[in-house]
């Protein structure tokens, strides 16, 4: 597909601030949708007029038809790692939102219980795409200063997935037929049909295009991020960067396999995957998909359990807005340690007050869920999707986050399909085991042996296995990691065994600058919003760390 120019009013193509804003909005609906496929469903399982059409299903097959979308989005963020290096990040953004909307329609007219497991795998296969995709394509395009940002308010719009599924679940609990389960389920469509269309009018990712020697559109992506000027210091700055990397690469043989990615980047596949994995175990989709049964626990009844889950969805969607402003100031560590300390809290006294039982048991379990879904759309909620794609290369970077992103998916339908069956077995304690697994989070992201440059908030002597990205532009993760150093370092080796008086050229190794590409400050609302705050300086790891 070329790239088809958004126009505004009649000045022509959009450029700058104001096509970062239409980019931004039209790929966010992709993580709109799987925000909303997550919730559509904790509103309609507990109807009486799906209960009956399904014959008031076991937990076991409950948990099914929600978790076995997961399968589907496992198998596909698998493959979305070759097919985003295939079709491009517009065009798997498009299939995905085809595959979505049809997956949509299924279950919209199913007429039982295989059919909804069917259009379930099929949307999820669409779902697998998408949150792949996204986060690729956002970090792609972002400014290295704003990056953290953009991809924190991509959360929000996924989080206001949620949230309107819950509050359509709600309102159409009052419709007295089976539409008051297939009008949510609906809904899905539309919004799949609408963003399968806006990316026919999205521009590719230029990293993508000089990566497949498309120079000249790569170029004029750029340039129009930047404001239209093809001369533009800055544009011309990062698309030579980029070019350089891409050059390098080929030069040095790099290997794109999943294998070669997890012998050279292990360590940072590691952490993609496993803060992928601990935001799921942290607890959220015990709350995200069965919300209304946790409040019918605690002594909500019906029609109020799905009233109380679109209360706390509000909150949750306005706990996710601070850090839009704090990611790119604080860091992502500081987020993410201080997230970990208060969701772990909440869950046990959720499942304190649960084992007491007393009158006040109600409204004190609404409260602590709100303040553990505050506490995860403040930082374990947007941060592992902000990692994966700004910490891997350009070569692997789609095959990573297709491994980070199937690592949310596995043990998403791990904990959607085990939450039904542990609210009858183990009752209150559920709520404290994944408390547990929020103090792991925390040993794992402050006291794993490995330096780091980190935030103004956190000493540069903090032990973390988790670096800290804020202000570092994509082609400068290396040096982060102590790559760039260990290259060095054996090139100075190879050079003395072959005896070579020429240092390598520029274009032989990676290219690497102090103060990376800088975007102009500005005096847009979204600067005004987020700040146009310079890059922290950043220590890579030492290698005696490791």
């Amino acid at each position: 597909m070329d790239y088809a120019p958004l126009t505004s009013r009649r000045k022509g193509r959009l450029v700058g601030q104001p096509l970062l804003y239409v980019i931004s909005v039209f790929a966010s609906l992709g993580v709109f949708l799987f925000g909303y496929d997550q919730g559509v469903m904790s509103g309609v399982i507990t109807g009486p007029h799906f209960l009956k059409f399904f014959n008031n299903p076991s937990a076991l097959e409950v948990g099914t038809m929600v978790a076995v979308l997961e399968v589907g989005a496992f198998v596909t963020s698998l493959a979305a790692g070759r097919i985003g290096d295939i079709l491009g990040r517009r065009g798997t953004l498009f299939s995905g939102a085809v595959v979505f909307a049809i997956g949509g329609a299924i279950q919209t007219f199913t007429n039982g219980f295989t059919i909804m497991v069917v259009g379930r795998i099929i949307a999820g296969f669409g779902v697998g795409l998408l949150s792949t995709i996204v986060p690729i394509y956002q970090s792609e395009i972002s400014p290295p200063n704003h990056r953290g940002a953009l991809a924190c308010m991509e959360f929000t719009v996924n989080i206001f997935g949620y949230a309107s599924s819950v509050w359509i679940d709600y309102f159409c609990s009052f419709i007295e037929s089976d539409n008051s389960w297939r009008i949510p389920l609906s809904v899905q469509t539309i919004i799949g049909a609408l963003l399968a269309l806006g990316s026919l009018f999205i521009p590719e990712s230029p990293r993508w295009l000089i990566d497949n020697d498309r120079d000249d559109e790569g170029m004029r992506v750029i340039a129009d991020l930047h404001g239209g000027d093809p001369e533009d210091v800055v544009a011309v700055a990062e698309y030579q960067e980029i070019r350089e990397r891409v050059t390098w690469e080929r030069e040095n043989g790099e290997d794109r396999s999943y294998a070669s990615m997890w012998r050279k980047y292990q360590r940072r596949v590691l952490l993609a995957m496993s803060s992928q994995a601990f935001a799921q175990l942290n607890g959220i989709n015990v709350i995200s998909y069965y919300a209304p049964r946790v409040f019918e626990e605690a002594g909500w009844i019906g029609r109020d359990a799905i009233l109380m889950t679109g209360i706390n969805a509000i909150i949750y969607i306005l706990s996710t807005l601070p850090t839009w402003y704090l990611v790119d100031r604080w860091g992502r560590r500081f987020i993410l340690l201080t997230g970990a300390i208060v969701m772990g809290i909440a869950l046990g006294m959720t499942g304190w007050w649960m084992y007491i039982d007393v009158p006040q048991t109600p409204q004190a379990v609404v409260a602590c869920v709100i303040i553990f879904n505050a506490a995860f759309g403040y930082s374990w909620g947007p941060l592992p999707w902000l990692y994966p794609p700004e910490i891997m290369p350009l070569t692997v970077r789609a095959k990573g986050v297709s491994l980070s992103t199937a690592t949310n998916w596995a043990f998403n339908f791990l904990v959607g399909e085990m939450t039904p069956f542990l609210q009858e077995v183990i009752e209150w304690r559920l709520y404290p085991m994944h408390g547990f697994f929020c103090a792991c989070s925390f040993v794992v992201v402050y006291f794993c042996k490995s330096r780091c440059g980190v935030s103004p908030l956190v000493s540069a002597d903090t032990p973390s296995v988790y670096p800290e990205t804020m202000g570092v532009p994509l082609e400068e993760m290396d040096a982060v990691f102590g790559e760039e150093e260990e290259q060095e370092r054996l090139e100075e080796e190879e050079s003395e065994r072959a005896s070579l008086v020429s240092r390598t050229s520029r274009l032989s190794r990676p290219p690497t600058r102090t103060g990376g590409i800088q975007t102009p400050n500005g005096s847009g609302f979204f600067n005004r919003l987020v700040g146009g705050t310079n890059r922290t300086q950043y220590q890579p790891i030492d290698n005696g760390d490791e």
